[in-house]
This record gives C-alpha cells, sequence and structure tokens, in this order.
C-alpha cells in the first residue's frame, strides 16, 4: 500500500474539495486514462486494488503510471470514548481527488480491453470515472 515516508505534520484538517482539477487533468504518460467524474477521497487501499487491476491487464504487454498519491493522514477515535482528550489516532491515508483528474495511465492494451479495465476499476472506486483516450484529448 502507498503512504509516505514522512510528513512535516501529523495529523491534518479535513478540508474542502471544491472546483476541478487542473493540473494532472491531461494523459501525459500513456494512451489510455481513468478519469475521476466527481469529488472524493480515494484511500490507499482501493488505489492498490485498482493497482492489481491494471497490472493484471498489462503486465505483459504495456505499462502502467499511478498519478495519484495518498497523502492526507486521516484520523479516528475509538468507538465508546468520551469527548475530549484532542484528536484521534491517524486511522489511514487517503488522496484527494477532483473532478477531471487522470488518477491512472497505462498503454500496451487495444480499446475494448481498456474498457473492461475501466469497467473493473469503477467497481473499486466509490466515484464515477470514464476511459479517456490520447486522441479524445487531442481532438479538444
Amino acid at each position: 500500500m502507498l503512504l509516505p515516508e514522512r510528513v512535516k505534520h501529523r495529523k491534518q484538517f479535513r478540508g474542502r474539495m471544491r472546483g476541478k482539477a487542473y493540473r494532472g487533468s491531461m494523459i501525459s504518460f500513456g494512451d489510455f486514462g481513468i478519469k475521476a467524474l466527481e469529488p472524493h477521497r480515494i484511500t490507499s487501499r482501493q488505489i492498490e486494488a485498482c493497482r492489481l487491476i491494471i497490472t493484471r491487464a498489462v503486465s505483459k504487454t504495456g505499462k502502467y503510471w499511478i498519478r495519484i498519491f495518498p497523502d492526507k493522514p486521516v484520523t479516528k477515535k475509538p468507538s465508546e470514548t468520551r469527548m475530549g482528550s484532542g484528536k484521534g489516532d491517524l486511522e489511514r491515508w487517503e488522496a484527494i481527488v477532483k473532478p477531471g483528474r487522470i488518477m491512472f495511465e497505462f498503454n500496451g492494451v487495444d480499446e475494448a480491453r481498456a474498457q473492461k479495465v475501466t469497467r473493473l476499476i469503477s467497481a473499486k472506486l466509490p466515484l464515477k470515472v470514464r476511459l479517456q483516450t490520447r486522441e479524445e484529448q487531442e481532438a479538444i
């Protein structure tokens, strides 16, 4: 699973997920990209599940790139704990994804296979995604 080696602050505020992604919204490395259509927090476990799907699909024929990284710590207090006594302990790491962000890229497969990979990944993620090709991007 992905997690940062060191961070400046162990605990962060939740923040807001307003606006669209302008950085990371273009396909840079592969022929196909999986694009987020709505804002959401993606956990490191979900990223790992998607990585396994992509690895199975393109391992022999192509290459893949993960364009998101879970760098936001999420804390949680134990259940049945009284109010107060500070912020909870670190539970997991999440990546903040805004609409338009290319989360994964890959190449070395045909378009039908890429559609199948996108469908499998959409089942693992809590947000709507779509397949974007480099040709679609250049046409815009």
